[in-house]
C-alpha cells in the first residue's frame, strides 16, 4: 500500500474505516455528484470466464438507487465493449454506460469512425488474429474502436510471447493507442482512456465532484485526473493514485451503500423537526432557534440578516449546531418559555437546559471593559444530577468557512472566522475531532460532580474566556426583567392573555434595537411546500410587514417599537434623495439595499427543500401598497401619543407624495409574484389608505386640511371601486379585469374604504370564504403565480377573514376560526407563516411576524366584541 493511500478497512469491527466514512460523508454533500465505477473487479468479482461476470446484487441495488436520486449521476466506465457491458450489467437507462475505456458512449459509435480509422481498425484486427493464432488461452475481444487481447487463461510462456509480439508490432503503430490492464492489453484507434471519459461526463453533467471506484491498472488514468473535492477508491493491492483503498468488490458495495444513505439524507433532510415546534431566543440584536430537544439549530451573527453560524435547520449537522442532551438519550419531558421572557427551558428527568441570548455590557467580565465587544452572548445553563452529552459545531458562513477549535483555559477559542467568538465553558473537558473538513468539540459532563450546574457562554465579538464577576443567576434575572417589565405595561385581552403576550414577545424579539427595523421572520428558506422550491429569505425589514407589526404593538399599548421604526423609515426616505416613490419594498436591518439574491447550493434545505436562498429578488419589485401600512401606523402612534414629531411629519408627507406620483401604475403586489405587473386591488386600496390616514393625522394633529389630498384620496377611491369589482366573480378580485380571488381583496372593507354593511364587501367576504378557505386556513390565492408546487394556508389571511367575519356580524364563525388558528401553533406558542391542513404541519419561515400580528389583532377584536 502506498503511504498516501488511506486503508478503507476498519480495525474495530466496523466494516468501513472512519477515514473512509468521513470522506464519503463529505462527498455525499456536494451539490452535483458524479459516481463512476469500473465493472470487472469493482461491481462484479473477477471470474475465469468473462462472459459470466455478474455484478454483486448489493452493488446493483446501490447503483440503481443512487442513479434515481436528484442531482446525482452514475456511470459505469469499463474496458468491455459497450454491447457486452450492457448485456452483462443489466443496469437501467439512468446509469450511463461507457465502454472500451471511454471509446464508446453509445451503440452507434462505430459508424462515426473516420474512413481512415476504419481501415486501421481492420488492419489491427488482422494482425492481432495472426499473433493469437495457435496460441492456446489467448482470446481476442473485438470492439467497435479497439481490440483487446486477453491472456488470463494462457500459460505464462505463451502470455510473454503474445505480449512481446503485440508491443513490438501493432502497439507501435502511430494510429494506435495502447491501454495495459490486468492480463489484458487493448489497442484502440481512438486516443482515449477512462480519465478522459470521466472528464467528459463531468463536463456534460456540470458535476461538482467525482467519486471513482476501480481495481485495474486502467483505472489509474481516472484516479490521476481527480482533483479538488474528488475522491478515488482503489480495490485490492498495488500502487495507486487513489485516496483510499478497500479489499474486495463486496467492500465497494458497502461503500456505495453508505454513500446512498448519506446522499439521501443530505438531499432529503435528517428527520426534520416540524417547523412550528422550534422556539426562538432573542435579545434585540439577533435571534436563534432551538429544537424541542435543546439543539441550537439556527443562529446568525452579528445581525439577524448576517450569515449563519449554526444552520443545522437548513443543512443538518454538517451546517453547524450546538447540542445538549442526556448522555443516556431519550426525549425531553417538555420545553417552555419562562413566563413573560425569551428564556427557554428544556427538561429531562435529571437535566434541565436553560437558554437565553444575553446583551449585558462588557464590563461584567473580570473587570476587563474590552473583554466582550459584541452585543450578544448565548448562555446555556445545565442543571440537574445526571450526565449530559455536549457537541459544539460552529460553521460560519452557512458552513462554508472551516474553523479551528482551540481549548484554552476555561473554554474554546473559535479560530479562522472573520468575526471572533469563544465558548466559555469552565469545568468542561472538550475533545476536538475532525468532522468532514471542520472541527467539532465533544464532551460529557457529570452534573453531580460539577456541583449540580454547568454554565456555557458563546461570546460573540471576542476571544475572551475571562470569568464573570456577576453570578449567572443574577445575569439571567437581569436579562429577563426588561421583557417582564415590558409585558407588564401592555394592555392584554383577558380572554387570551398568555397567547397574546407570547405573540407580542415574539414580535418584539423580531425588532432590531440598534436600528429600529423589524424582521419579517427569523429565518430564510423554510419551505412553503416540503421538498418544493418556494423558499425565500425573510430576514429583512419589509416596510409593510414592519409597519403592521409595530401597529399591533401600538394596539397593545407599546409605542417604543413604532417610534423606532418610523425613525428608520425616515432614514430610508432620506436616502431616496427626495424621491420616496422609489422606496424599495424591503431593506436590510441597517436600512440599505439588499445585495443580489443568491443560492447556497451546498445546503440541502429543510427536509430537502431546495434551493436555500440568501437575499430576496422582491427588493427590486414595485409594490405600491407599502405606503399604506406606514401611514396607518403613523396615525395610530399620533393618536396614542397625541402629537406628531418632526421626523414623522416628513414620513407622512413622503408617503402621500409617493402615492401621488405612482398610484396609477401597475405593480407586483404584496405577494411578490414574479410575474408582469398588474393593477392589484390591494395596492390601490393601500394607496387610498395612505392618503386617508395622512388626512386624519393632518386634521387631528396638524390643525389644517389638505384639499389636494382630499381630491387625491377620492380619485383613487373612485378608480378602485369601479375597476376592482368583477361582475362575473361577484366580488372584488385580485386585479383589474381578473376573475381570480385573492384574500387581500378583503381590505376593500378592512381598510374602511367600504362600510361593513356594504353589499359589495359582504359579497367579497363570501367569495373569499368559498374559494380560499379550507378548514382552519385561508389561502392567499389559487391563481397561477408561475411557480411549481403548492403552498399552505397563510395565517395572516386567516386573521383577515376572522376580522371580516366580525365586521359582517358573524361572531361565532370568527370565534371558531380563531380557535382553529391558534390550535395550529407549536408547543411554545409560535407560528410560522403557513399551515397545511392536509399534512397538519406548519410551513414557511418561522416565527413569522405576519402570523403573530394577525393573532394579536383578532384577539383584541374578539375581546372588544365581548366588552361591547
Amino acid at each position: 500500500m502506498t503511504p498516501s493511500v488511506q486503508d478503507g478497512h476498519a480495525h474495530d469491527g466496523d466494516t468501513i474505516a472512519p477515514e473512509l466514512r468521513a470522506g464519503i460523508g463529505r462527498i455525499a454533500r456536494v451539490p452535483l455528484l458524479l459516481i463512476a465505477c469500473d465493472y470487472d473487479g469493482t461491481l462484479a468479482p473477477i471470474v475465469e470466464d468473462p462472459t459470466k461476470a455478474a455484478p454483486l446484487p448489493e452493488s446493483v441495488a446501490a447503483i440503481r438507487a443512487l442513479a434515481a436520486l436528484p442531482q446525482t449521476t452514475v456511470a459505469v466506465v469499463s474496458g468491455r465493449a459497450l454491447r457486452d457491458l450492457a448485456a452483462l450489467s443489466r443496469l437501467p437507462s439512468e446509469v450511463h454506460l461507457v465502454g472500451s475505456h471511454g471509446s464508446e458512449f453509445d451503440i452507434g459509435f462505430v459508424e462515426r469512425l473516420a474512413p481512415e480509422l476504419v481501415e486501421v481498425r481492420t488492419r489491427l484486427k488482422a494482425e492481432l488474429r495472426r499473433i493469437a493464432h495457435e496460441r492456446p488461452g489467448v482470446r481476442l475481444e473485438i470492439k467497435p474502436a479497439s481490440v483487446a487481447v486477453h491472456t488470463r487463461s494462457a500459460d505464462p510462456d505463451v502470455t510473454a510471447e503474445v505480449v512481446e509480439a503485440v508491443r513490438s508490432g501493432p502497439a507501435v503503430w502511430p494510429e494506435v493507442t495502447v491501454t495495459q490492464g490486468k492480463e489484458v492489453i487493448e489497442l484502440s484507434v481512438v486516443p482515449t482512456h477512462k480519465g478522459t471519459a470521466v472528464d467528459q461526463i463531468r463536463t456534460q453533467m456540470s458535476a461538482s465532484a467525482v467519486l471513482f471506484i476501480g481495481d485495474d491498472i486502467t483505472d489509474e488514468n481516472a484516479f490521476a485526473n481527480l482533483h479538488g473535492p474528488d475522491m478515488g477508491i482503489k480495490i485490492g493491492p498495488g500502487e495507486t493514485r487513489a485516496d483510499y483503498r478497500v479489499g474486495e468488490p463486496i467492500d465497494a458495495a458497502r461503500v456505495l451503500g453508505l454513500l446512498l444513505e448519506s446522499r439521501r439524507q443530505w438531499l432529503f433532510g435528517e428527520r426534520a423537526v416540524p417547523i412550528e415546534r422550534h422556539s426562538m431566543l432573542a435579545n434585540g440584536h439577533t435571534v436563534a432557534l432551538l429544537t424541542p430537544d435543546a439543539k441550537v439549530t439556527w443562529l446568525c451573527h452579528p445581525k439577524p440578516d448576517s450569515s449563519a453560524i449554526f444552520a443545522d435547520l437548513l443543512g443538518g449537522h454538517p451546517a453547524g449546531h450546538f447540542t445538549v442532551a442526556p448522555d443516556r438519550g431519550g426525549l425531553p419531558l417538555g420545553q417552555r418559555y419562562r413566563s413573560n421572557t425569551m428564556t427557554v427551558e428544556t427538561r429531562w428527568s435529571g437535566l434541565t437546559v436553560t437558554d437565553w441570548l444575553d446583551q449585558r455590557p462588557a464590563d461584567d467580565i473580570g473587570g476587563d471593559t474590552l473583554a466582550i465587544t459584541g452585543d450578544s452572548t448565548l448562555v446555556r445553563v445545565l442543571t440537574g444530577s445526571g450526565r449530559a452529552r455536549l457537541e459544539f459545531a460552529p460553521r460560519p458562513e452557512f458552513g462554508q468557512v472551516s474553523v479551528q477549535l482551540q481549548p484554552l483555559g476555561d473554554g474554546l477559542l473559535v479560530l479562522g472566522s472573520n468575526e471572533p467568538f469563544a465558548l466559555y465553558s469552565p469545568g468542561v473537558e472538550w475533545e476536538i475531532v475532525e468532522d468532514g473538513g471542520h472541527e467539532t468539540a465533544r464532551a460529557v459532563v457529570d452534573l453531580t460532580a460539577a456541583g449540580g450546574s454547568v454554565t456555557m457562554e458563546l461570546r460573540f465579538g471576542s476571544h475572551s474566556l475571562d470569568h464573570h464577576t456577576v453570578p449567572v443567576q443574577e445575569r439571567q434575572a437581569a436579562a429577563e426583567q426588561p421583557w417582564r417589565d415590558w409585558v407588564a405595561g401592555l394592555r392584554l385581552p383577558p380572554g387570551a392573555r398568555d397567547l397574546v403576550a407570547r405573540s407580542a414577545l415574539t414580535l418584539r424579539g423580531l425588532c432590531h434595537k440598534p436600528t429600529g427595523s423589524i424582521l419579517a421572520a427569523a429565518t430564510t428558506s423554510l419551505p412553503e411546500e416540503i421538498g418544493g422550491v418556494r423558499n425565500w429569505d425573510y430576514r429583512y425589514c419589509w416596510l409593510r410587514d414592519a409597519a403592521m407589526t409595530a401597529r399591533a404593538l401600538v394596539d397593545l399599548g407599546s409605542l417604543t417599537e413604532a417610534e423606532a421604526l418610523l425613525r428608520w423609515v425616515d432614514g430610508c426616505v432620506e436616502r431616496t434623495g427626495g424621491h420616496p416613490e422609489r422606496l424599495h419594498p424591503l431593506y436590510t436591518v441597517d436600512g440599505y439595499e439588499l445585495g443580489a439574491e443568491a443560492v447556497i447550493d451546498t445546503l440541502p434545505g429543510y427536509a430537502g427543500s431546495r434551493p436555500v436562498r440568501v437575499g430576496n429578488l422582491a427588493n427590486h419589485q414595485l409594490q405600491l401598497d407599502v405606503f399604506g401600512p406606514v401611514a396607518d401606523l403613523l396615525a395610530a402612534v399620533a393618536d396614542a401619543r397625541g402629537s406628531v414629531r418632526d421626523d414623522e411629519w416628513r414620513v407622512i408627507e413622503a408617503m402621500v407624495q409617493a402615492v401621488d406620483r405612482r398610484w396609477h401604475e401597475p405593480d407586483h403586489g404584496l405577494w411578490e409574484a414574479r410575474l408582469s405587473p398588474r393593477h392589484h386591488v390591494y395596492s390601490k386600496v393601500m394607496c387610498w389608505m395612505t392618503v386617508d390616514r395622512a388626512l386624519h393625522v393632518m386634521r387631528q394633529h396638524g390643525g389644517q386640511d389638505r384639499p389636494d389630498w382630499v381630491a387625491l384620496r377620492d380619485r383613487i377611491a373612485h378608480n378602485v371601486l369601479e375597476h376592482g369589482w368583477h361582475e362575473a366573480a361577484g366580488a372584488y378580485t385580485v386585479a383589474y379585469g381578473d376573475e381570480d380571488m385573492d384574500a387581500s381583496s378583503l381590505w376593500i372593507g378592512l381598510s374602511g374604504l367600504l362600510p361593513d354593511n356594504d353589499p359589495r364587501f359582504l359579497a367579497t367576504v363570501l367569495k373569499v370564504e368559498a374559494d380560499l378557505r379550507s378548514g382552519p386556513v385561508v389561502y392567499r390565492y389559487r391563481w397561477d403565480d408561475g411557480l411549481p408546487g403548492r403552498e399552505g394556508g397563510f395565517h395572516i389571511c386567516t386573521a383577515w377573514l376572522i376580522e371580516a367575519y366580525l365586521r359582517t356580524g358573524r361572531r361565532s364563525d370568527a370565534e371558531e376560526l380563531f380557535r382553529q388558528m391558534i390550535d395550529t401553533a407549536g408547543p411554545t406558542g409560535l407560528l410560522p407563516e403557513q399551515y397545511d391542513p392536509l399534512s397538519e404541519r406548519g410551513l414557511g419561515n418561522h416565527p413569522q411576524a405576519y402570523s403573530h400580528l394577525g393573532l394579536i389583532r383578532c384577539a383584541l377584536l374578539l375581546d372588544d366584541m365581548l366588552k361591547g
